[in-house]
């Protein structure tokens, strides 16, 4: 495995998947009774922006920067309210108020987890992990693991809380991962129905999506359906870059939707826009036939 988030930590994908984790988190606080955080993929934990794998990209000043970036704008009162929680994780971490650590998805759930609440977090590569461990490894809620991803997906199903939400972050640096995706959710929906599911990708060769698309669609059930949430950069012509990325969401709930459909226009203004971008697209996937869904700007 060659790849290293380092070089990409903080970029627009980042902020759209930890808002989205975050905003799912929150919900889940709704409740008393605790929960469970899977985190299949879960990386180093913490990244420094100053560090020369970030300084090569610069992917971060595209990204976190233009929300919490000394030249950022302030949000609209909606947007900041939704984006809060997340934000504040990753100001926790910069106490200075200086961009300089960008906290992973294991060190956003700690930082919004409760006294009750656990994290398991897995990640296969032994450096990263190594990483990880000392990031927040001392946390009493923690566990790090360092399993396959899809093998941890099936065993770690179902969690003793009952109540759980799931993250599977792949690299994609297989050209089979949007496939194994696919399956690895259908089989942990199988062992395990009411998880809530956030499956993130890449979005560059469309045909691996519509897919992958397609096999989320047939998970669909007569109460739910999942949640599509897309932003691109650029129009998706060019197969070989990242044009833009997605989520999926598997069990979401209704004031996810709502809450995303405020964030989504002013994430698109942020980062989309600014790179001549095709905009955002927010929606549920079933197995009906549908029309095509424009992207909004």
């Amino acid at each position: 495995m060659n790849y290293r988030h380092s070089y990409h930590a903080g970029n627009f994908a980042d902020v759209l998947k930890h808002a989205v984790f975050a905003l799912v988190l929150q919900h889940l606080k709704g409740k008393d009774t605790p929960f469970r955080v899977i985190d299949t993929h879960a990386g180093a934990g913490r990244y420094a922006l100053t560090s020369p794998q970030a300084a090569k990209t610069g992917e971060w000043q595209g990204g976190i920067a233009r929300l919490l970036g000394p030249h950022a704008k302030p949000l609209p009162s909606d947007v900041a309210r939704h984006l809060q929680p997340y934000l504040d994780a990753v100001r926790a971490d910069n106490a200075n108020g200086t961009l300089g650590i960008y906290p992973g998805s294991p060190a956003i759930a700690l930082r919004l987890m409760r006294a009750q609440d656990t994290l398991i977090a897995n990640e296969l590569h032994p450096k990263e992990r190594a990483r990880l461990a000392q990031a927040i490894g001392g946390d009493r809620r923690v566990k790090v693991m360092g399993l396959d991803a899809w093998i941890a997906l099936k065993a770690l199903l179902p969690p003793k809380e009952r109540r759980a939400v799931i993250l599977i972050d792949p690299p994609f640096e297989a050209r089979d991962d949007l496939d194994s995706m696919a399956t690895g959710l259908a089989q942990a929906l199988h062992r395990f129905a009411t998880g809530v599911y956030i499956a993130w990708y890449p979005i560059k060769d469309l045909t691996p999506i519509s897919r992958f698309h397609a096999a989320v669609a047939a998970l669909s059930t007569p109460t739910s359906k999942p949640l599509r949430i897309e932003l691109m950069l650029q129009r998706p012509v060019e197969p070989d870059r990242l044009n833009g990325c997605g989520l999926v969401v598997v069990n979401p709930s209704y004031m996810l939707e709502e809450a995303l459909a405020a964030v989504l226009p002013e994430l698109t203004r942020r980062f989309a826009a600014a790179e001549g971008g095709e905009g955002f697209r927010l929606d549920r996937l079933d197995s009906s036939p549908r029309k095509a869904i424009k992207y909004k700007r």
